[in-house]
Formats: C-alpha cells, structure tokens, sequence
C-alpha cells in the first residue's frame, strides 16, 4: 500500500515514450494526447480532469477542458488509464492499470493504492446467470478517527 505522489510542478514523461505508448494501444498521438500523456504516465497517480487540467496548466502546457475529457475518456476505454468513481460527484483517472484495490480518505480525498496481497475476498455471491466475472474493484473508504 503507498500513497500516490502530488507534485505541485509536475514532472512528465517523454515525448517519446508516451508517443510510443500511445501507438501500442492503436491511438493517434495528437498533440494534446502526447501533453496529456506526458503529464499522466510520469508516475502513479490518481488524477481527476480537473487536476489534469490544472497541471498542465502549471505546467505552461493549454489544452482545453473539452480536449482534456475526451482524452481522459479514450485512454481509459482504451485501457491506458483505470478510470476510478470515487463517489457519484467526482471520477479519477489511475495511471496504473495492474490489478489492485484503494483506499479512499473521505476527509481529504486522496486515494491510496491497496496491493492486492494486502486484500483478501473470501467469497462473492452466485452471478447471475449467463454472465462471468469481468473484474472486481474495491474502494475502502475511510476517515480520519475521532475521539
């Protein structure tokens, strides 16, 4: 389990590099992609459009709001990027797509990568019928202890 970094100056990847991601996942690196790209596969993070937006913005780079959810929405039906509902008014993008689970912080926030061995399912309930398991994400929400 680690949090995930939150530079205020963000690094970012190659040009190069998320060029040729991109072209691994059968995506035209546009400008903007690229840009975007750059900023999301620095590191593991967990970023919502409008983080996204305001670092590239920190960043000296200007794409718009529109171009920023369009792209976030391709990565991830693409499989580039998890897109995580943290709840129903606020939706991640998670730059790492292996398998495991996260804590959410209710009181600031931020979400934290959970290993999958440090998370144990013991049973899920029958499926219904005609239909398989297709994945199974878990958010652990918590808040800060009282008292």
């Amino acid at each position: 389990m680690h949090a995930m970094p939150q530079p205020s100056v963000p690094a970012l990847a190659s040009a190069a590099s998320v060029i040729a991601r991109l072209r691994s996942f059968d995506i035209i690196p546009t400008a903007q992609r690229v840009e975007i790209g750059q900023l999301l596969f620095a590191c593991p993070q967990h970023l919502s459009a409008e983080q996204v937006l305001e670092r590239l913005a920190g960043a000296g780079l200007r794409v718009s709001k529109a171009t920023v959810y369009n792209t976030l929405n391709l990565f991830a039906a693409r499989g580039l990027v998890r897109q995580i509902n943290v709840d129903p008014e606020r939706t991640c993008f998670d730059s790492n797509t292996g398998a495991h689970s996260h804590f959410h912080n209710i009181d600031t926030g931020e979400l934290i990568d959970v290993d999958l061995p440090d998370l144990e399912l013991s049973r899920l309930p029958a499926l219904p019928p005609g239909t398989e398991i297709a994945g199974v994400e878990v958010v652990i929400r918590v808040k800060r202890k009282t008292g």
